[in-house]
């Protein structure tokens, strides 16, 4: 099916605001913002950005999530390893969310906005309906990355009995934070728009 493209009609959105203007313009009537008809340098954007947060996300699996301190006693957990505490303990449903938004979604992130930024540079088998899908995937899940720094900055906030015990971050809670915020500002450098610039030999739609 032959789609017709804004670009192609001789108009361009506001990236802001979203209002629709002819191609000419070149300031956004109703905010003021810069017009482009693709976000400028998008998939440069992307893969920096991308790459980044996989660097960071290294040290956030290697290094303690959290660090606890009974008596004269300090206890360090990964993130792995802090799942395999939940699972010993019997707290299978809060092992199971912290291993999902910690290992399952970041991983996944990963793979699809690389796929994304891959498959509108080269030739894709997948449609262009299923690109954009994966797109709004990637902006719903992310908002839920950030809940195992979460529930390290719970712990740390209720589990404070002075010399008895106490519960800190480790380090790996500013990696792990870095790594989510740096794949999100990739996700939001992707421009869904340059999915519909392929020909129709390079991503048929179903």
């Amino acid at each position: 099916m032959s789609v017709t493209t804004a670009r192609e009609a001789g108009m361009v959105a506001c990236h802001r605001c979203e209002l629709v203007h002819n191609a000419d313009q070149t300031t956004c009537r109703r905010c003021a913002a810069k017009l482009h008809s693709r976000k400028p340098q998008s998939i440069q954007r992307v893969w920096a950005w991308l790459i980044v947060g996989v660097i960071a996300y290294i040290p956030a699996n290697l290094y303690p999530m959290l660090a606890t301190r009974q008596l004269a006693t300090t206890h360090e957990d990964t993130i792995v390893g802090g799942v395999v505490v939940l699972v010993e303990a019997g707290a299978y449903g809060i092992a199971a969310i912290i291993f999902f938004a910690s290992v399952v979604v970041p991983l996944s992130k990963f793979g699809v906005i690389a796929l994304l930024a891959w498959s509108v540079t080269r030739p894709s088998g997948l449609s262009r309906h299923s690109r954009v899908h994966l797109h709004e995937i990637i902006e719903f899940v992310g908002r839920w990355s950030m809940i195992d720094v979460f529930v390290v900055a719970l712990l740390a906030a209720l589990v404070q009995l002075g010399a008895a015990a106490s519960v800190h971050p480790g380090p790996a809670a500013v990696c792990f934070a870095l790594s989510v915020a740096f794949t999100m500002l990739s996700a939001q450098s992707f421009d869904p728009r340059l999915i519909w610039d392929q020909p129709e030999s390079t991503a048929k739609d179903i």
